[in-house]
């Protein structure tokens, strides 16, 4: 099933396309590498919005600048969750092509598009873990406790890929039912958030 949806090797092809776009930031695609085409949008979203949050912590730039960073941040969070929920209906499609309607009622609480995601993400914190360990200016300590988290990091995202074929594994034995969860963001809907209809009817 990783396999057909092209999720195999998550860990290694997150890893090449990080180190590929920390060197070609303007480049989205690049690499020769055989990974589902929305997956890797959603890491590009991720790499995205890893750095606004990073802009979002600077004090010594005004708070105008601040606030176009959170935007942006609104902004990218907003496509992350679209991408999820698209990423989750790709596979319930072709999960529908080749196993028939499960008759259980079992559901896992975390969907595969959610797992990709923090597959992402964790692949985001390996990279910079590793980055800091090879920093110049650290004492050998806080090289050991970045060497030290590194790992760990690394076994917990291992661990996440593991869930992920298990889950698809479920889905296909027919001993857990897909479905699709809408996350219906509303601060990001003017006609839903209450701070932006309710200025937008006084004007």
């Amino acid at each position: 099933m990783l396999t057909r949806l092209n999720l195999t090797k998550l860990e290694e092809s997150f890893d090449r396309y990080l180190t590929f776009w920390h060197t070609e930031p303007e480049t989205f695609d690049g690499l020769d590498v055989a990974v589902n085409p929305i997956a890797l949008e959603l890491a590009w979203r991720n790499y995205l919005l890893w750095h606004e949050e990073d802009k979002a912590r600077r004090t010594d730039v005004d708070d105008s600048a601040i606030a176009a960073v959170k935007r942006a941040i609104d902004r990218l969070n907003q496509q992350r969750n679209d991408l999820i929920e698209k990423l989750d209906e790709a596979i319930l499609e072709e999960l529908s092509k080749t196993v028939p309607e499960s008759p259980t009622e079992v559901i896992n609480s975390e969907t595969p598009g959610s797992i990709v995601d923090r597959i992402s993400i964790m692949s985001l914190k390996v990279y910079h873990m590793d980055e800091d360990s090879r920093r110049e200016d650290i004492d050998e300590q806080h090289r050991q406790r970045s060497l030290h988290r590194l790992g760990v990091l690394r076994l917990q995202r291992h661990d996440l890929y593991e869930a992920l074929g298990y889950l698809l594994e479920d889905y296909r034995a027919g001993r857990k039912r897909m479905k699709l969860y809408k996350q219906f963001k509303m601060y990001n809907d003017p006609a839903l958030n209450p701070e932006l209809y309710r200025t937008r009817d006084q004007e």
